[in-house]
């Protein structure tokens, strides 16, 4: 099979997908904005072609590689796993007569409003939410569903660029944010605990998937520098009937979305209200968290994607063996890292459990709160027990400090 695939240099685990593929038996064509001088050798390898393009989200430019990549070889399937480059590459997919996600699933899990119109009309539960163009209708919701709501970009990842706003008196502020942006995702804040439910699907049907909690949920912990946020996938996804009614709107977003063969990322909360989703994305997820479910059952979940790419199943079963999470550790300041305290302390009583650390050299830039989980230092964790995993997680995150001046 041969097989596109948009970006294999950055970010740094890109490379992974493109080795996976190769690995599998795929011949790699690969389309990216790099000099491929600057590949390392084993990645160069995994390429049998590639095509450097100004940007791999200009339409004309990704269509003028892929008619290349015609030219050279039949192209079985064409892949992107990075948010920004999945309706650009859908688009010009389909212009191309190539396999893979839709432009209309494309759209749908990148346009809030209208992904959540759609999983509405199946029944999955959401929080209420427009589509505003001006401040008049931002305000009409807000009368209508009350405060807290939420703001953000119709087409942003994750919490970025998302903003909470609890009084009329702050609404004015808050839209000026956003500048000349024409037109926003308005919400219902629910409140509850938050996670994240991702799935690699063959054909619309879930092979693998995971269940991962956040601690404390993600608009408090992106925000409060003295916060050590932290996520754990559980490994009770099978065993645990808590979990059964996610797995079950998990199937129905599919439906609803029009996910084929593709991995997805789903955020949800669980309240007063009960379950709801509120993103869906129709590939990886960030900050790492195909290392963790890796660790966590056994399998190399990179090769597990590329072989339902490949050949249309998986190759081995999710072990369940492990929770895995991962606790992110803020400098007290921004400026330039100065050291740590409390690592020896964590590594003597812990040193068993930890997957993995990031502690960037002293001298090294900080970077802001805002950046993400591993944005800064890190400890990534695993035990066959979910709560001694958060536990330790706690311990490190009380412990080992980040000094910064």
């Amino acid at each position: 099979m041969n097989v596109i695939l948009v970006e294999p240099f950055f970010p740094n685990n890109q490379r992974r997908f493109a080795l996976a593929l190769r690995n599998v038996g795929a011949t790699v064509i690969g389309i990216g904005e790099y000099d491929e001088n600057g590949f390392d050798p084993e990645l160069r390898d995994a390429l049998s072609y590639y095509y450097r393009v100004p940007s791999v989200v200009n339409i004309d430019a990704l269509r003028t590689a892929v008619a290349w990549a015609q030219s050279q070889v039949w192209v079985d399937r064409m892949e992107s796993t990075v948010e920004a480059h999945i309706l650009p590459v859908a688009q010009v997919r389909e212009e191309a007569n190539i396999p893979g996600t839709s432009v209309r699933t494309a759209w749908l899990c990148r346009d809030k409003p209208a992904m959540k119109d759609a999983l509405r009309a199946v029944g999955v539960r959401t929080a209420a939410s427009i589509a505003a163009d001006n401040a008049d209708q931002v305000t009409d919701f807000a009368g209508r569903v009350g405060f807290p709501i939420i703001l953000k970009p119709r087409a942003a990842a994750g919490a970025s660029g998302t903003v909470r706003v609890d009084s009329m008196a702050e609404l004015g502020a808050a839209l000026s944010g956003f500048g000349d942006v024409e037109s926003i995702a308005v919400e219902e804040f629910v409140s509850g605990h938050e996670g994240f439910y991702d799935t690699l699907c063959i054909d619309g049907n879930t092979t693998h998937d995971f269940v991962s909690h956040y601690y404390p949920n993600v608009l408090e912990g992106m925000r409060e520098r003295w916060i050590s946020p932290q996520f754990i996938s559980t490994n009770q996804v099978d065993s645990s009937p808590a979990y059964g009614e996610l797995k079950e709107m998990g199937a129905r977003v599919n439906r609803a979305l029009g996910i084929g063969t593709s991995a997805t990322h789903m955020e949800w909360f669980f309240g007063d209200k009960g379950l709801y989703f509120s993103e869906i994305g129709c590939r990886p997820p960030g900050v790492g968290a195909w290392d963790l479910y890796s660790v966590g059952n056994d399998v190399d979940l990179y090769t597990e994607w590329a072989h339902a790419i490949v050949h249309g199943s998986t190759d081995r079963p999710l072990s369940r063996r492990f929770a895995s999470g991962l606790v992110a550790l803020r400098p007290d300041r921004d400026g330039t890292i100065t050291g740590y305290s409390g690592v020896d302390d964590v590594a003597g009583r812990l040193s068993d459990w930890v997957i993995d650390s990031h502690f960037p050299n002293p001298g090294t830039p900080t970077q802001p709160v805002e950046a993400g989980f591993m944005a800064n230092a890190y400890v990534r964790m695993k035990h066959p027990e979910f709560d001694t995993v958060r536990a330790m997680l706690d311990d490190v995150g009380r412990t080992v400090h980040v000094h910064a001046g």
